[in-house]
């Protein structure tokens, strides 16, 4: 008798109550994790302990968004943003964040921190999901990464412009 694979079941989201709290070095490795972010992403703080931020990634998440989120981070600013991240069992959580840099005394940059809250779903369904969807419809329909990601961001600036505010403006009037 043949094996039969089970089909995964699909992804459900996730929902968390309290403040999701990591802070990661200049390379984006994870050098603290509170527990809300440990449960929802599914790892203990020590399997998350130096490993990429990245690894709760989700695919449903536009590069653009990261370009904007890393552009902004790193001409001095904090940024706030809604992403969807991806927890170990292939679920799903998400979050609007708060992302700044880590200082020393004097003022350099050591690293990032983020605090993550729970985002209106409403916000979500009927503005964030949508506009992110057509950013990756963007994405993939062009062959080249570079032109990818250039013609993704084109249209979330676009999109913001359309709006006639700043992205800060528009995120908080969401």
């Amino acid at each position: 008798m043949a094996n039969l694979i089970k089909p995964r079941e699909p992804a459900k989201e996730i929902f968390f109550n309290d403040l999701i709290v990591s802070k990661t070095d200049l390379t984006g490795r994870i050098t603290y994790a509170n527990d809300v972010f440990c449960k929802a992403a599914g790892y203990s703080e020590t399997e998350l302990l130096g490993r990429q931020h990245s690894i709760i990634r989700h695919p449903d998440m536009p590069r653009a968004v990261f370009k904007y989120l890393w552009d902004t981070i790193l001409d001095g600013r904090e940024v706030f943003a809604y992403v969807k991240n991806l927890a170990r069992s292939g679920d799903y959580y998400w979050v609007f964040a708060h992302v700044t840099a880590s200082r020393d005394v004097n003022r350099k940059t050591v690293g990032f921190h983020s605090n993550r809250r729970v985002p209106d779903p409403c916000v979500v369904r009927d503005v964030i999901a949508p506009l992110y969807t057509e950013l990756l419809r963007e994405e993939h329909s062009h062959r080249n990464g570079k032109d990818a990601l250039a013609a993704s961001y084109q249209t979330l600036i676009n999109f913001i412009a359309a709006k006639k505010v700043s992205y800060d403006e528009l995120i908080f009037s969401l």
